[in-house]
């Protein structure tokens, strides 16, 4: 088991993927609610792993949905890792909007 302290916090990083586990070490704050993270759940929770999700503030908690998402404290993805109704935790990326031309050639009759 990959299980590690990481400045104070002990995070299961099997659970976790690259772009999350770098992104847990980058921050200074373990309670800060800063990192956005798809949460992939056994399909059927319990009241317990319900109860668990919804005081981290995710939002739309039912049984037969397997897939969260919500914006954590590195202390909240390390309580998470630690459960075993959790299959792993990834780190979502903030979308940003674009905002250029893309120049596409003009069709001529």
């Amino acid at each position: 088991m990959s299980t590690l302290f990481t400045k104070e916090l002990l995070v299961n990083y099997q659970k976790l993927d690259a772009a999350l586990a770098t992104a847990l070490n980058d921050v200074q704050d373990s309670e800060e609610t800063s990192l956005a993270v798809f949460i992939h759940t056994e399909p059927i929770l319990n009241p317990a792993a319900t109860a668990v999700l919804e005081s981290f503030g995710v939002s739309g908690v039912s049984s037969g949905k397997d897939i969260f998402t919500a914006t954590l404290s590195p202390n909240a993805i390390a309580q998470l890792s630690e459960q075993s109704w959790v299959k792993y935790l990834k780190r979502s990326q903030q979308l940003g909007l674009v905002n250029r031309r893309i120049n596409t050639p003009k069709l001529g009759v």
